[in-house]
């Protein structure tokens, strides 16, 4: 079971928002509208999908990281680099 089963409507439903202001984007383009509104709105849909990245990242740690190491083992090693390398992967974006 993945880590953000409890909320994945949620997560669903976010998302479908940020398509939507991608659409806008594309839209936004098509329509020649002004540099600076294009930009605010990428950078509005570039921090809702940072928001969903942060969400999952705690929900990973929460359920799958925190599972494998109560379970022992590599397991816990592999999930532990996992989440390192997911963080260190979002704060470069």
């Amino acid at each position: 079971m993945a880590g953000y089963s409890e909320q994945k409507d949620s997560h669903l439903r976010r998302l479908r928002r940020i398509e939507g202001q991608v659409r806008g984007l594309q839209r936004m383009i098509a329509s020649d509208e002004y540099c600076i509104d294009v930009l605010t709105q990428i950078s509005a849909a570039t921090r809702a999908l940072q928001a969903v990245s942060l969400e999952l990242l705690n929900e990973h740690i929460r359920h799958c990281v925190t599972n494998a190491i109560a379970e022992g083992g590599s397991e816990a090693d592999v999930k532990i680099r996992e989440a390192t390398a997911a963080i260190a992967r979002l704060v470069r974006s």
